[in-house]
């Protein structure tokens, strides 16, 4: 007879029904997190396309957990299965990895059979971020991303032309913050974060810009992805 090393293997027989249970109410946690990240996400990539990732990723992360807890040895060979596993799309803003880690922990929950204080807890973590987005909004203004590019002539001044557009934001803009400036042979990027208080502001930045600047595109994107101007 084996001697006891203190621990047992328990292989508990899986649950269809409560496995399906948990399918359905993570369906209806992804589609609420689907809604959430659309409507209070901030982020500069498209929203819609993105959460379209959170049902395959909780509903997935429900399925491994149902199945690799009946087993000690399919737990052990997830290690090896998922070292396998590469991501080749970076997620690039941090809130896009808070939303995916928040699908993950609602999988983790209900494929743990932790189904109400999953939803309760998942319910509550949502409603306050939403409450927080919505105060940050009011307080901040309209938050508008701004995107210059320009080409050619207008380009070879990077450093030059870059220190105009800060000047002709800040005359108009009660705050800015660059988030991206790419320079290229004969062309120039540069995407900034601005606060506007009025569309009239905003106007009379548009204007100046394409004064100081003729031949570059100017795009203002709000915070539900659409072109502003």
């Amino acid at each position: 007879m084996p001697p006891n090393l203190g621990f047992s293997v328990s292989n508990e027989p899986l649950s269809l029904t409560s496995l399906l249970l948990n399918l359905v109410v993570g369906i209806l946690l992804a589609v609420i997190l689907r809604l959430h990240f659309q409507r209070f996400g901030s982020t500069l990539s498209n929203r819609e396309e993105f959460a379209q990732v959170f049902p395959f990723v909780l509903l997935t992360t429900i399925l491994i957990i149902t199945v690799v807890k009946s087993s000690l040895a399919l737990s052990l060979g997830l290690v090896g299965a998922l070292s396998i596993v590469r991501f080749r799309t970076p997620v690039k803003e941090p809130e896009e990895l808070a939303y995916l880690f928040i699908a993950i922990a609602m999988g983790l929950g209900l494929g743990a059979n932790q189904t109400v204080p999953t939803v309760v807890a998942g319910l509550f973590i949502l409603i306050a971020m939403g409450i927080m987005g919505t105060f940050r909004k009011r307080q901040a203004g309209k938050n508008i991303y701004l995107s210059i590019d320009m080409d050619g002539n207008e380009a070879l001044d990077a450093g030059g032309n870059l220190d105009r557009i800060n000047e002709i934001i800040l005359r108009h803009a009660i705050s800015n913050d660059l988030r991206r400036y790419d320079v290229r042979k004969n062309a120039l990027e540069a995407t900034y974060f601005v606060d506007i208080a009025t569309t009239g502001k905003l106007s009379a930045l548009t204007n100046e810009l394409r004064l100081a600047f003729p031949n570059a595109g100017v795009t203002f994107l709000d915070q539900d992805q659409l072109p502003s101007i």
